[in-house]
């Protein structure tokens, strides 16, 4: 009994010291792993991870560089949201100190009620969000150099997946503070000379007013007009801003030429029927109102229809015709969230674009370029005759078919091009060579970028601004993201290469795609089925009409037999459509009931199975060589 006491004993023994000693283990792990420094990003997408364009920017920093985040994270009540945000935040600005041998550090800040930490966040221009408890939930970021200084009064967490973008360029801009030289080249009178004719219930644009895009640039860049009749660029001009490049001269086209294979950048805005353009003409449907830069378009491995306009069934805009009835235009696209790209920077936080009648750019065959598309068309779209566009949206819709693939209305060009003028510099007005022949550019060493967007209207005042008079004070207000558009673009390409290879850190979220997918599908069906309804009311109405005409004068207000039944025949046949739209919405209820059954089997069942199975064949696997 001894014995057995004193081996129960040992035994004992052995088990509390190996679980104290498993426990110390534990917490000397917690421990170190909270002061190491490792990190291991697991996402899909590398949410956590500094990009490679932000690392090589942060090993070219020249000055030091002090990023201050001001966080009361001691305040009571905070949002889960934003405080979850927040943490990730700071984790992230973290790996900028991690990157920069030392040239980066990282501040953090408790802004209390009445405190110097709150009396400095303000100074710095931070907003603080209004609590229900009265107090101000301070989130901002200051990020400064020597004498420069740069804030975001408050982390929006909608931009979460921009962070390292707008962090990044700040600390490129706190390093590189002189002002970029951008050249504007035009066909349009953008910096203010004839009289702009106004959009119906809009002011007019009265002569020597600049275009509003101008003035917004002037802001933060030094604009440079181009005239439209020179053959030369000047070297000091960082970007190309071409608007509606309407038959411009094989001189400037050689300029612009030359500029981008210098290794600088260009926005480049065409239009296959430009509404802007009011050229005198004494047939509007024959009047020359296009633009393109085919022969450049060549060089950089892209290409747009000429005089050819996309019609998008499920991006219409809802406009005044010249009859004053109001109607879905197809051809004036209105461009949602799901149509931009959503890892392209310049892309990735518009809302809303408006486009009145674009074209449509694709990759040409063989092309050497990088072609991305950045705002795309849905997939019930087509290219259609430009002068079809002014038939109205009933004579697009009446014989159109949609095109297999969607359409791509803005697209990103990058790549080390080859000049299109081949043999030389053209020749000018006075029969010489624009250039020097020994001083041609051929082929670029430096990459470029180049965004072009497929319409020029859409940088009109009109087609983006509303302008009111209040107590002499002019106020504007945006109805979309136009003009955002073009200062995103010129705010990437007037940045290092590295800033413009910054990609939007993918999805915090993960929204359920295929029930995304299923929705999408039922909404096809169902707009199918409204389009069939309104075209039988269409027929009946017709029928019905000329029935009425068929009829005595003195009969006209009696409603024939023949009418009769038309009507009858109708409203069975709406009945009918409406039962078969009834059935769409059970079958994608059906669906998604379908598809969750399926994910709970998998979670709730399939997985322990697999689990135990594992287990079982693990412990059939010990048993056995503990046997032999």
């Amino acid at each position: 009994m001894s014995d057995k006491k004193q081996t129960r004993l040992k035994e004992a023994l052995v088990s509390t010291a190996g679980i104290g000693i498993m426990l110390a283990v534990v917490i000397l792990a917690n421990v170190i792993i909270s002061y190491a420094s490792f990190r291991w990003d697991l996402t899909e997408d590398k949410m956590f991870s500094l990009s490679q364009g932000t690392k090589n920017i942060l090993k070219n920093i020249e000055e030091d560089v002090t990023i201050k985040v001001f966080y009361n994270k001691s305040l009571p009540n905070i949002p889960v949201n934003i405080k979850q945000f927040s943490k990730r935040a700071i984790e992230f600005l973290n790996e900028y100190v991690q990157h920069s041998n030392g040239k980066v550090t990282l501040e953090a800040y408790d802004p209390k009620v009445d405190s110097d930490e709150e009396e400095w966040a303000m100074k710095y221009g931070l907003q603080g969000m209004n609590m229900p408890t009265g107090e101000k939930l301070f989130l901002g970021v200051v990020i400064m150099a020597v004498d420069q200084e740069e804030s975001i009064p408050f982390l929006d967490p909608s931009r979460e997946a921009l962070l390292e973008y707008d962090i990044t360029r700040i600390i490129y801009r706190v390093q590189n503070s002189k002002k970029k030289r951008v050249g504007v080249i035009s066909s349009l009178p953008v910096f203010g000379n004839p009289q702009m004719p106004p959009m119906p219930g809009q002011p007019p644009q009265g002569a020597g007013t600049p275009w509003l895009f101008v003035d917004e640039l002037k802001k933060t860049y030094k604009v440079e007009e181009i005239a439209t009749s020179t053959t030369s660029i000047d070297n000091k001009i960082d970007l190309l801003v071409i608007l509606h490049p309407k038959g411009l001269s094989d001189g400037l086209q050689y300029a612009i030429d030359q500029f981008v294979l210098s290794g600088k950048n260009a926005v480049v805005f065409v239009d296959p029927m430009c509404n802007s353009d009011q050229t005198p003409s004494q047939n509007q449907f024959m009047r020359n109102n296009s633009s393109n830069l085919d022969k450049l378009f060549k060089s950089w491995g892209i290409e747009m229809e000429e005089r050819k306009v996309l019609a998008d069934m499920f991006l219409p805009t809802r406009v005044r015709t010249q009859n004053n009835k109001v109607e879905a235009n197809p051809v004036w696209i209105s461009a949602k969230t799901e149509n931009f790209n959503a890892d392209n920077v310049i892309t990735a936080n518009l809302e809303s674009l408006l486009f009145p009648a674009t074209g449509a750019i694709k990759k040409r065959t063989n092309a050497t370029s990088e072609v991305e598309g950045l705002v795309t068309s849905s997939r019930k779209a087509n290219l259609i005759d430009s002068f079809k566009a002014n038939f109205g949206a009933e004579g697009i819709r009446r014989d159109f078919q949609a095109a297999a693939e969607p359409f791509n209305m803005v697209v990103q060009v990058q790549g080390k091009f080859k000049t299109a003028f081949i043999g030389g510099p053209p020749k000018g007005e006075d029969d010489k060579p624009v250039a020097e022949k020994d001083k041609q550019i051929k082929e670029a060493e430096q990459s470029s970028t180049i965004i072009v967007i497929a319409d020029a209207d859409m940088l009109n005042d009109s087609y983006y601004v509303q302008k009111q008079n209040f107590l002499g004070f002019q106020m504007t207000n945006m109805f979309n993201d136009n003009l955002n558009l073009l200062l995103n673009s010129l705010e990437v390409l007037s940045g290092s290469d590295d800033l413009i290879g910054i990609r939007s850190r993918g999805q915090f979220q993960r929204p359920f795609n295929k029930v995304q997918e299923l929705e999408r599908i039922a909404q096809e069906r169902w707009h199918a089925k409204e389009q069939e309804l309104v075209r039988q009311l269409e027929q009946t109405n017709r029928r019905v009409q000329e029935l009425q005409q068929k009829k005595d004068p003195s009969q006209k207000m009696i409603i024939s037999p023949e009418q009769e039944r038309e009507i009858a025949k109708f409203k069975a046949e709406k009945i009918k459509v409406n039962k078969e739209l009834k059935r769409v919405r059970r079958s994608l209820r059906a669906d998604i009931e379908n598809l969750g059954i399926k994910i709970k089997f998998i979670n709730i069942f399939l997985m322990p199975f697999f689990v135990i199975i594992g287990g079982i064949i693990f412990a059939i696997y010990r048993q056995k060589k503990a046997y032999n």
